[in-house]
């Protein structure tokens, strides 16, 4: 049975465990920001990669998080469940009751031999294609009409994606550039910001996956103090980073040992530049 905990502190309060995954992610976005560092970290790795959580053990989870397993321990009991053990069960039945068994396909590519160059190619596509159905199941299709009206009426479209999200940024202005939509990419290069060239009637789009990349945060704050619309594409659940952007699109981008080949997310900032381009010719 969990510790009682004490009822003064939201991120404490004694809570039945989730029955489904969906309820699972709903906890997740309500204890977010609430919880202490350790927590937080345990909190935002689980998010990321909870297709792994069914085939990891505690030790592997947690080394993922960057935390040692009794933050992760305690962790699954602020999430209501017993410990690692039962939380891991809910993910075993829900992928049990899928069809057919990718990950578990995945995973046993894994163990059988991924350093041979056919099998990587195997794995990526097969993590890229769960990618784009997850894609495709869960895009809120409100948030990206919102995002293509606010952008088709800017003058310029600012682009600022760095670290691993520079190619989705710098892709997204190559495909503006070949649509005659004026851009500007933030690259960043000799540590310059580029921030003067924010000017009103513009539009910011702001891509970030967790951890966030600081320079992302602080063009896009810049750019909402400046007034400017902020279209906000990150990983799920984004709830920390919703009140910096007027619009929030989330991808979840399924890894195959750590990497990440970013095909949902290319798939979803081709289809905003060429809605885009689309909506300023009407």
């Amino acid at each position: 049975m969990p510790p009682v905990l004490p009822t003064d502190d939201p991120a404490q309060t004694p809570r039945d465990a989730p029955q489904t995954i969906d309820a699972f992610r709903d906890r997740l976005t309500d204890l977010d920001g609430q919880l202490p560092r350790r927590l937080q970290q345990c909190a935002d790795h689980i998010a990321q990669h909870m297709d792994t959580i069914a085939l990891s053990t505690v030790a592997q989870v947690a080394q993922g998080a960057g935390v040692p397993p009794s933050a992760m321990m305690r962790f699954c009991q602020i999430m209501g469940f017993s410990g690692y053990a039962e939380m891991q069960r809910l993910f075993r039945e829900a992928l049990s009751r899928s069809a057919p068994d990718y990950a578990t396909r995945l995973a046993n590519l894994k163990a059988g031999g991924a350093g041979h160059p056919s099998t990587l190619v195997a794995e990526f596509v097969e993590a890229g294609r769960q990618s784009m159905e997850a894609l495709a199941r869960d895009l809120d299709e409100t948030a990206l009409d919102q995002a293509v009206t606010l952008l088709s009426r800017a003058r310029t479209i600012h682009l600022a994606g760095f670290r691993r999200s520079f190619p989705v940024a710098s892709y997204l202005s190559y495909v503006f550039d070949k649509l005659g939509v004026p851009a500007l990419l933030h690259d960043g290069v000799a540590g310059l910001g580029q921030r003067s060239a924010l000017r009103p009637g513009d539009a910011l789009i702001a891509i970030t996956f967790a951890p966030y990349s600081d320079e992302t945060l602080a063009l896009a704050t810049d750019a909402r103090d400046r007034g400017l619309p902020v279209i906000l594409l990150t990983d799920p659940p984004a709830t920390r980073l919703a009140g910096m952007a007027d619009c929030v699109l989330t991808v979840t981008e399924i890894d195959f040992g750590a990497f990440r080949s970013l095909s949902a997310a290319i798939a979803l900032a081709l289809s905003l530049a060429v809605a885009v381009a689309a909506r300023r010719e009407t």
